[in-house]
């Protein structure tokens, strides 16, 4: 399997800040991973809430929506054969199965025309969509979220409850194959807390995150 250690520069420790980068044409997309229960989510949420300026990308899946989610707010809902149909005719920048049921992956027209638009695009998708999405858009920046350290990894999913003991060691269990693959991006951001996980990778988006516009 290919990773992106060969592709990317060495990343700095947890903390430490990314080398810099050539500037690309366009906004450019960052690409946010990390292991489960670290809370990409959760950042990715407040990053809309509260940084106009960045366009969160929004997944299709294939799982049914769930009480209180939006089509086309929290996710594209589509058939299992409406996805297929994506995957054939290449519309898909990204895609994988996740925890062995549905699919969820990136439209590819979507992100480009927020590029096109001059938009910070922010892709939070899981590490195998990282691994697709720096094969077609090397230029992209690639930021690890990881946590503050493995027992508070341990208290974020079981403290969350959605999930019984069996899934809780599976889960814990892909997260330490998902904590291997930091060295593979180009940048790692600590969730201690969401405010300050949030402006740090806004800070890497190149907005500026006192004002939310691009910096200077």
């Amino acid at each position: 399997m290919s990773t992106l250690d060969d592709l990317g520069p060495v990343p700095p420790v947890p903390g430490e800040r990314a080398p810099s980068r050539p500037p690309v044409p366009g906004a450019g997309v960052t690409v946010l991973a990390g292991p489960t229960a670290v809370g990409k989510g959760t950042v990715s949420a407040y990053i809309r809430e509260h940084y106009p300026q960045a366009w969160l990308s929004v997944s299709a899946t294939t799982r049914a929506a769930r009480p209180g989610e939006e089509d086309g707010v929290h996710y594209y809902f589509t058939t299992p054969e409406e996805f297929d149909g994506l995957v054939e005719r290449d519309e898909m920048l990204e895609w994988a199965v996740v925890h062995g049921a549905h699919r969820y992956g990136t439209r590819r027209d979507r992100v480009m025309d927020a590029v096109a638009a001059g938009r910070h695009v922010l892709l939070e998708i899981d590490l195998q969509g990282a691994r697709q999405v720096r094969r077609t858009l090397p230029e992209a920046t690639f930021v690890f979220l990881a946590p503050p350290s493995w027992e508070e990894l341990v208290a974020r999913l079981v403290g969350r409850g959605t999930e019984g003991p069996a899934e809780q060691r599976r889960r814990l269990e892909t997260a330490r194959l998902e904590l291997a693959a930091e060295p593979e991006f180009d940048a790692v951001v600590v969730n201690d807390t969401v405010e300050r996980a949030a402006a740090e990778l806004v800070r890497l988006m190149g907005l500026d995150p006192a004002s939310g516009v691009p910096a200077a």
